[in-house]
This record gives structure tokens, C-alpha cells and sequence, in this order.
């Protein structure tokens, strides 16, 4: 068992301990929301771990070096961000990915504008959940004040990562 899984574990029998020593019996509580959660979660980490193996053994990885490899620059940290933003929902489909893509020849960079502009984007959010709820003029504001975020991360991730090779 990795370390992060380990530390998962304890934490949540740390809690679980903490839980039933309260009255209310809100251990039991606890386990029936863990429950209905685990109902919602299950069936979409099948899907996704299933759509993530799929898509590593269908992603060419020469497309995947040409385009967001290691040497790729500032146009592996572009094309990133604009996959990254358009990449569909949540971590348990974009971090696979990223370590397809990673485990495929792309670099850390394009890998990291990838990310944030996943995270920062989201065009599938935008479009589902912000232009509806808070309105056009608020998103555009959001979208234009956050769309250089994925590649200023990859450009700075050059840079850290220049450093921390080189020892400076």
C-alpha cells in the first residue's frame, strides 16, 4: 500500500474512532453517508479507469512526443492548455490522463498547463454551470482573466524545472 492511501486510511479511522465516541451514534451516520457517496463514486471510477485504459493504449505516442514532448516549448504548453481546457470532467478522468500522457514522452510543462488550464477553464463548465448561473459578462471577465494561467504555468515550469536540473 502506497503512503497517500495509508495516510487515507488512518485518517479515516482516526475520525471513524472520534465518530463513535460522540453520542448520537454518528458513526453510523457516517457510514450511511460514506455509503450513498460510494453508490454515486463507484460506477464512475469504473468508467473512468476503464476510459483511461482505453485511451492508453489508443493515444499514438508519437503524436504525443511530437506534440507535447519535451521538446516541444511553448507550442507543447499551448496545444496542453487548449486540450486541458477542453478536457471533460473531474480529477478521476484528467490525472490518468496526464499519466498517459506522461508515461507517452510528454513533458512536465506541457503536462502542467495541461492541468491548469483543466482547472482553471473547464469550457464544459463554463458552458453547463457559469454563463447560466452567473451570467455572460461575469464569465467573460473569469474566462479572460484566467486564460493565460495554464501556459504562464508551463512557462514558469520550464524555468523551475531548467533550475532545479542545473542546481541553480
Amino acid at each position: 500500500m502506497d503512503t497517500a492511501s495509508l495516510a487515507i486510511w488512518l485518517v479515516a479511522l482516526i475520525l471513524g474512532v472520534i465518530a463513535f465516541s460522540r453520542p448520537g451514534k454518528l458513526h453510523l451516520k457516517g457510514i450511511k453517508i460514506a455509503w450513498e457517496f460510494a453508490y454515486i463514486v463507484f460506477p464512475r471510477m469504473i468508467m473512468a479507469i476503464l476510459v483511461s485504459g482505453f485511451f492508453s493504449v489508443i493515444i499514438p505516442t508519437d503524436l504525443v512526443v511530437s506534440w507535447i514532448g519535451k521538446e516541444s516549448g511553448i507550442k507543447g504548453i499551448l496545444i496542453a492548455s487548449l486540450v486541458g481546457g477542453f478536457t471533460p470532467g473531474g480529477p478521476i478522468i484528467s490525472f490518468p490522463i496526464v499519466v498517459i500522457f506522461f508515461k507517452a514522452g510528454a513533458g512536465i510543462p506541457s503536462l502542467i498547463a495541461y492541468l491548469t488550464a483543466w482547472s482553471t477553464l473547464a469550457f464544459h463548465r463554463t458552458i453547463a454551470y457559469e454563463i447560466p448561473l452567473l451570467g455572460f459578462r461575469f464569465t467573460v471577465v473569469r474566462f479572460l482573466s484566467s486564460v493565460l494561467l495554464g501556459p504562464l504555468a508551463g512557462i514558469l515550469a520550464i524555468i523551475l524545472e531548467g533550475n532545479i536540473l542545473t542546481g541553480q
